[in-house]
């Protein structure tokens, strides 16, 4: 049997960031809790945290993490049960729920299908904003109980279940558009790459997806700008400081942008990975992502 103060030791070191601010949590000593992590990787044989300028979880630690999260929100649920909903004079307890999702899921689909569940059931969300290529990453750390993925591969002791299609188009200011097109109304892909591009962050690949998509051009050379938030991204394109991807709901809300190649569109596969063991709030969570997807993205089978 794993010890259950051993194991929130370890969860603390790396939630905390470290043995001293974990024990300052907890109420114990420095020492208290080097024994209890040591005495964990002893019976379990094997290292669990990396130690050095900063604390890391190993293979091993991510795993036994995930467990504690999973244990963590099944108490709070049972809880809540053997107190009739979790009653209180405050009224139901809170539960906090981390997921990692693409900022433009969250913008468009994520939030708004989710809402009225973390309302209705006292959820809270702490979400991990990464590129879609990547959410994967906090999955596996132990970091989330799910998360949207372009991967359709569970991971182990994961389910992969298929959300739909994003689909974007690239677009611009009107001033933008004319610099790249040719006078005979073309778009040339050599003014094109003369031009800036927006893009949100140094994983963002749609862009380069987009013109090894329709202009055949692998991994070219442009000017770039970096623009991490969803607000920032969209206004330096109405801006006129660049082309961009955006999904095409965004088109039909933003008169600022003009599509630089119409019926262009790079689409996106994506897939809500998490534990194949779930609390009854997680697996609520779940219904309600998949139920918001499906109103929301297109069917994977448009792919073909």
């Amino acid at each position: 049997m794993l010890d259950a103060r051993q194991l929130e030791a370890l969860a603390a070191v790396v939630e905390h960031g470290g043995f001293g601010p974990a024990a300052g949590a907890l109420s114990l000593t420095l020492a208290a809790v080097s024994l209890r992590i040591k005495a964990l990787e002893e019976h379990l044989g094997q290292r669990l945290l990396v130690r050095g300028k900063s604390v890391r979880a190993t293979a091993a630690g991510q795993a036994l993490l995930a467990h504690v999260k999973q244990v963590r929100m099944m108490e709070t649920d049972l809880l809540a049960g053997l107190q009739g909903g979790g009653a209180s004079k405050a009224g139901p307890r809170w539960q906090s729920l981390s997921v990692a999702i693409n900022a433009d899921s969250v913008a468009s689909w994520f939030l708004p299908g989710v809402a009225a569940l973390l309302q209705r059931h006292r959820l809270l969300l702490e979400i991990v904003i990464d590129d879609q290529d990547h959410t994967l990453d906090a999955l596996k750390s132990g970091d989330v109980m799910g998360c949207v993925t372009t991967l359709a591969e569970p991971m182990r002791g994961c389910v992969a279940e298929p959300l739909g299609l994003m689909r974007y188009r690239c677009v611009a200011a009107p001033e933008v558009v004319q610099r790249c097109r040719t006078p005979a109304g073309a778009v040339s892909p050599h003014r094109l790459l003369a031009q800036p591009a927006i893009i949100f962050n140094r994983k963002d690949a749609l862009q380069d997806a987009f013109l090894a998509q329709h202009f055949g051009l692998r991994q070219p050379l442009y000017p770039r700008h970096f623009a991490p938030a969803i607000d920032a991204f969209e206004t330096a394109i109405e801006l006129g400081l660049g082309w961009g991807m955006v999904p095409e709901q965004t088109v039909a809300v933003r008169p600022g942008m003009q599509e630089l190649l119409p019926g262009a569109t790079v689409e996106v596969a994506l897939y809500w990975q998490h534990w194949a063991r779930e609390a009854p709030s997680a697996q609520r969570l779940t219904q309600a992502v998949k139920a918001a997807a499906q109103a929301s993205l297109l069917p994977l089978a448009a792919v073909a």
